[in-house]
């Protein structure tokens, strides 16, 4: 969960926002790669998930990062909540998940070395405290009520308010992890392409990443459990977004979309005062309830736009948010997937032409499939395992046109990330799928294998 941000500029006109969108436009030189990945912590002699405080908690996890590997900590009203070195951060999500926001960089051969330095790290201090951490897109075994909450506000304010507007919010929130990828656009017209392409094909990378077949310790009604509580958790800032696919989309109509959304909060001073459901169109006015007077600062925009969870989504740069939190491999091979397809123009202008004619019940529709049936779904006679064929194909066109080697120069592309999905696709098989069979088979119906199974 991001950081939340300060200061800038007050806000008093409607096309400052949209400005704030346009600010994110970058030559291709300057294009980046950040991955945002979760993780679920448990304490080894019991396997149950870590409480904030303790010998063996989150707490004691920050705490030992902090000193061994010299990260600066982040605090919230004297609890310790997140870390910082670089252009990277640590955050907590509101049941313990622990999640880090990679750095910007310029490969996915940095991405990954990014990600193999945070799992030793996390694995060196997880060691010395007891605890674990599992790669996995939902809980396997553990109920709401056994969740540890986070001592951050914005958690507390957002748990009480997702009950009033669908049935899996705090599901979502204390008992899923993901991973993403963030990416950079030249110019509106780049970006509407780039996000209704990753509207489109997002399903596929759910499909690919499902990795979250359990739930409270038994198999789930879907392969992605995490993709499911996502369709009923609050309609206002969820799903595939049929406006983005609208002739004359633009930054100008994500401006509109992201302010009818209504907000949560408005940070100052370190607080986070209760703005529920009410509207930033009234903060623009200077009639916000919470804040009767004051109009908003660009640090309050840039907050707001964190509350919007759709499959993907435009802050100032694109965020790819459909797939599971998995092992190892696919937190290197989601980046190289989405990059492959995004940053070559040919590779991009092939994947429209593949979904340009999907209506936005097709979208929906493959969505839902996704995440019940893995890469064996499908829907309106679109197939998913041939539109994962394609996708791939393309993705690793463009990683060979990129031609971004290793650092040592042994590796002269960035196409071997995709391994583990070309082995998935082969197979027909997802993670999820593997799991499932695991848990029938070799695991003889019980649950506690999954700890060693899934760990880093």
């Amino acid at each position: 969960m991001s950081i939340p941000q300060t200061g800038g500029d007050p806000l008093e006109r409607e096309d400052q926002l949209t400005a704030f969108f346009a600010e994110g436009c970058k030559p291709r030189e300057k294009w980046r790669i950040g991955t945002e990945h979760e993780k679920f912590g448990f304490q080894q002699d019991s396997r149950k998930p870590l409480p904030y405080e303790g010998p063996c908690s989150i707490r004691a996890m920050l705490v030992g990062l902090s000193d061994v590997f010299d990260w600066k900590p982040i605090e919230e009203s004297g609890n310790l909540i997140g870390l910082q070195k670089g252009g990277a951060n640590i955050s907590l999500e509101p049941g313990g998940q622990l999640e880090l926001s990679g750095a910007p960089l310029e490969t996915v051969h940095e991405t990954c070395d990014e990600v193999n330095q945070h799992l030793h790290e996390v694995r060196t201090i997880a060691d010395r405290i007891g605890a674990g951490f599992i790669g996995i897109g939902a809980a396997p075994t553990w109920t709401h009520d056994e969740m540890p909450v986070m001592p951050k506000a914005r958690y507390r304010l957002m748990s009480d308010y997702m009950t009033r507007v669908g049935k899996h919010g705090r599901d979502m929130m204390f008992r899923t992890c993901s991973v993403q990828v963030n990416l950079d656009y030249s110019s509106e017209s780049d970006m509407v392409k780039k996000l209704r392409v990753a509207f489109a094909l997002q399903p596929v990378a759910t499909a690919f990443f499902a990795n979250s077949p359990f739930y409270e310790g038994r198999p789930a009604s879907e392969l992605s459990i995490r993709s499911s509580f996502w369709r009923d958790l609050d309609a206002d800032r969820t799903g595939i977004l049929p406006f983005v696919f609208e002739e004359g989309f633009g930054f100008e109509a994500w401006k509109d979309y992201a302010l009818d959304v209504p907000m949560y909060f408005v940070h100052r001073d370190g607080v986070f005062i209760d703005a529920r459901g009410q509207s930033f169109r009234n903060f623009m006015e200077g009639r916000l309830p919470a804040l009767p007077g004051e109009i908003p600062l660009v640090s309050d925009w840039a907050d707001h736009l964190t509350t919007i969870f759709p499959e993907a989504r435009i802050k100032r740069f694109i965020e790819m948010r459909g797939a599971d939190g998995g092992p190892w491999r696919s937190l290197c091979a989601l980046p190289a997937f989405w990059v492959g397809l995004m940053y070559s123009q040919s590779s991009l202008d092939a994947a429209w032409d593949l979904v340009r004619h999907w209506d936005a019940a097709t979208c929906e529709g493959l969505r839902v499939s996704a995440a019940r049936e893995g890469l064996k779904g499908g829907y309106n006679r679109v197939r998913m395992i041939d539109c994962a064929d394609k996708a791939l194909e393309f993705a690793e066109a463009g990683l060979r046109e990129r031609a971004r080697s290793s650092a040592s120069g042994s590796i002269p592309d960035e196409c071997h990330f995709l391994d583990a999905l070309k082995e998935i696709l082969e197979t027909g098989i997802t993670p999820a799928e593997e799991l499932l069979d695991l848990y029938r088979n070799d695991w003889k119906g019980s649950l506690n294998p999954v700890f060693e199974e899934c760990s880093y």
